[in-house]
């Protein structure tokens, strides 16, 4: 076997470089080896979706799929690894170099798109017969780099020098009618392979291409610029994901975008309907079921009505109930306002036709609540279309049978709150899927050394995919020689991390530190500004007594933030020129680090959550749905410095009070905290709160003269109108935040100690394995099982 992948190895390298596999380059080998991989599992790619195309399957629409790196994990999923490092061997080649040379697939943001990731992984591992459906973006989110501690957007061009891990299907397009453009909708597969079984699910991607790729004439006329301007209009539609949306075209845009990808699935779903059970649709959702993933993909439900309406000549009332039985939608936040809403105007220049269904729907929703009794008042609030603009998130409230959330408390906020009136008319229909990684990539493919030991106690790999049998393993907790080990492996990771830093971006970190992390999107509710805050003040401790035994830490951040979101772009600008502060001074810098991880995506992700001591999440409590990288975290054997919110609240559960470290203001309790709430005067009362605000303006911090930490400084001390002063209660959190870690910095001291909370968390990590989300949605919501071919 190692001889055949050796064979093919060479063949398709030298087929890609034009000379020897010896004299290729790792890029050259890894394009090699991954046709290599695709020619393998080619046949049982093909006998899966044979299989699962005449039964009932899902489909998970999401605008986001954030996939990672794709060798490494065909590799260890196929079982291939140690083959294929014997087969690059063979060349001259090393396997490490080999998969470093592969670009992460730009499809995706943050903790939406890896969740997206994860469910495939489970979904395939599980052999359930589910289907993803996104939009192939050629740049996707952009790629960061920092210029004077500014973030500045590029393009990412991750598939500019091919990708053998989507394969283009020109035989099946779809097409796609705006009022304005008519758009030729190309699938290209992405082959996601399971643990440890033969069945290879898909994740569909459709690229836009123009219905003519070229106007001959123009050009012949010398009108150059006419002659592709169609072409790269069709082509924007998936240049990148998530367009700045703060202009009115930016939106329309978005609209096209999210209206392009659910088309072109829908007509794919109903033409393999009809090819397997007749031109009688009426058993659609007995077939199909379609997870909306956030309100992105929610012009699916218009769009099936129009399909079924026009297409297929069916009355509402059947048409709707087809609807009604399809749909199942995951709302990922607490937050009302946040909610996607659109203007009347992008529908009546977009897609008249769907306007005309969406108030159709709207008319219907009306009469239905009317007849219920309810008051005009509260009909209007909850109607589709209201106030000159049409709300996602209430089409996908009446039309699907399922509304979950993605946290036991988030669950319990937005039936409290943000879904209010939703649940209290319908509350059959919600339910609660907490989040799950895959235990794949997060612990057994980018922790080998921890996985090794875990196999070593348990005695089996089995647990890779039951990782409740990691619970088996808490009592040895008290094995102090246990924890050495463990110490050990971290340790290790540690140093893998420090050199794979040093090797990127040439920063040098002494890896005996604490490694405290905080990687996640760039928001103001995920509070990275409190982060900072409490480094400031660390910075400014030190300097008045540089002597007192303080611990070592370094603290890392990795993170993007959107194009149009000045104040967390401030944010970053803020917690670079701390960076700069302390790296300048010769004595702080020996006692701590600032270290903001550039472009920040899944393979950083993959050497950083190994290695972290620590990992902060603290967002205001109440505001993160759940959370994933705190589940990573987790499983790696770090110890969670947070907030009672998301999923924090569960893995506290799980693990205990003493084994995290908990601060902060409770959901419950903020409602009554934020009638009296005077952060001026917690500006001039808290101890350090002072003196590091007053360093965003007085000289300390320079923001280059854009006012930029000014405008910070105002967010957190001043209403300016339509918010509150310190909306995210960064300063009323700040005192207990600051003593809780300042605790927890000193307790890492008893390593012994320290290892045994890590080795409890671990054990304690199965309950957030995406295998058991996935049951959970198999049972109770898609009502599928198993297709093993």
């Amino acid at each position: 076997m190692a001889d055949n992948l050796t064979h093919s190895l060479g063949s398709f390298t030298r087929s890609i470089s034009g000379r020897r596999a010896e004299d290729s380059t790792p890029m050259e080998f890894w394009t090699g080896m991954s046709q290599a991989i695709v020619e393998r599992i080619a046949e049982n790619w093909e006998a899966t979706t044979e299989k699962y195309a005449a039964g009932r399957q899902e489909h998970y629409f999401s605008a986001e799929f954030l996939m990672g790196r794709a060798l490494l994990n065909n590799l260890d999923n196929l079982e291939l690894l140690e083959q294929a490092k014997e087969a690059t061997n063979a060349f001259g080649m090393n396997l490490t170099d080999v998969l470093e040379a592969e670009h992460d697939a730009s499809l995706g943001n943050g903790g939406l798109g890896r969740l997206a990731a994860c469910f495939l992984d489970s979904c395939a591992t599980m052999n359930l017969p589910v289907r993803g459906y996104g939009i192939l973006y050629r740049y996707g989110l952009f790629k960061q780099a920092f210029e004077n501690g500014n973030q500045r957007e590029h393009p990412d061009p991750w598939m500019e020098e091919g990708y053998p891990f989507v394969i283009r299907r020109e035989e099946e397009p779809r097409f796609i009618n705006f009022a304005d453009m008519q758009v030729r909708a190309i699938p290209y597969d992405m082959p996601i392979t399971g643990y440890g079984t033969d069945n290879v699910n898909t994740l569909r991607l459709w690229k836009s291409e123009p219905m003519e790729e070229f106007d001959y004439e123009a050009f012949n006329s010398q009108r150059f610029t006419d002659a592709i301007i169609e072409r790269e209009r069709v082509a924007d539609l998936c240049r990148v994901l998530y367009p700045n949306d703060t202009t009115f075209e930016g939106k329309v845009l978005r609209v096209r975008q999210q209206y392009f990808f659910v088309s072109a699935s829908l007509q794919d779903m109903v033409e393999n309907y009809i090819k397997h059970h007749g031109d009688d649709l009426r058993d659609f959702a007995k077939y199909n079921c379609i997870q909306l993933n956030d309100t992105h993909p929610v012009l699916a439900i218009p769009e099936l009505m129009r399909i079924l309406l026009d297409d297929h000549g069916m009355d509402w009332e059947d048409a709707w109930q087809i609807v009604q039985n399809t749909f199942a939608y995951t709302n990922h936040t607490v937050l009302a306002e946040a909610l996607e809403t659109w203007e009347y105007a992008i529908f009546q220049r977009l897609f008249p036709r769907i306007l005309e269904i969406v108030a159709e729907i709207d008319r219907r929703f009306r009469m239905e609540l009317e007849a219920l009794g309810f008051d005009a008042a509260r009909i209007d609030y909850m109607s589709p279309i209201h106030g000159g603009r049409i709300h996602m998130a209430w089409i996908a409230c009446y039309a699907a049978f399922s509304i979950n959330g993605v946290a036991a408390l988030h669950t319990e906020i937005i039936k409290r709150q943000t879904l209010k009136d939703w649940y209290e008319i319908w509350p059959q229909k919600f339910n609660n899927k907490t989040n799950g990684v895959t235990p794949r990539r997060w612990l057994k493919q980018c922790n080998p050394r921890l996985a090794s030991l875990l196999t070593e106690k348990l005695g089996s790999t089995d647990w890779v995919t039951d990782m409740d049998q990691l619970k088996s393993l808490r009592k040895l907790a008290g094995d102090s020689d246990l924890m050495a080990q463990l110490l050990g492996v971290k340790a290790d990771n540690k140093r893998d991390f420090a050199k794979w830093l040093e090797q990127r971006s040439g920063e040098k970190i002494d890896p005996s530190a604490i490694f405290d992390v905080q990687i996640k999107r760039l928001h103001e509710y995920k509070r990275q500004l409190l982060n900072a805050l409490y480094i400031l003040d660390l910075y400014f401790r030190i300097k008045e007594n540089p002597q007192k035994p303080w611990p070592h830490r370094v603290f890392i951040f990795g993170a993007k933030a959107a194009p149009g979101y000045v104040r967390a772009k401030a944010i970053i600008k803020l917690i670079n020129t701390i960076g700069e502060l302390v790296a300048s001074d010769p004595e702080v810098s020996q006692i701590i680090q600032v270290v903001f991880v550039e472009n920040y995506n899944v393979s950083p992700a993959e050497h950083i959550i190994p290695a972290a001591d620590i990992h902060e999440q603290i967002s205001t409590a109440g505001k993160e749905a759940s959370g994933t990288s705190n589940m990573k975290f987790m499983m790696n054997g770090a110890l969670c410095l947070g907030t009672l919110d998301g999923a924090n609240v569960e893995i506290v559960d799980s693990v205990g009070e003493e084994n995290a470290y908990i601060f902060g203001a409770k959901e419950e309790e903020l409602p009554e905290l934020r009638r009296t709430y005077d952060p001026r005067n917690l500006y001039e009362t808290v101890p350090g709160l002072k003196r590091a605000l007053d360093a965003f303006v007085d000289g300390t911090l320079d923001d280059g003269g854009t006012g930029l930490f000014h405008d910070l400084l105002g967010s957190l001390l001043d209403s300016n109108g339509y918010e509150p002063a310190d909306v995210y209660y960064v300063l009323g959190d700040f005192a207990d935040y600051r003593e809780v870690r300042d605790r927890a910095a000193l307790e890492y001291a008893d390593q012994i100690e320290w290892a045994r909370k890590c080795w409890i968390n671990i054990c304690e990590s199965g309950r957030f394995s995406a295998d058991r989300t996935i049951s959970d949605y198999a049972e109770q919501v898609w009502k599928l099982e198993s297709q093993k071919i």
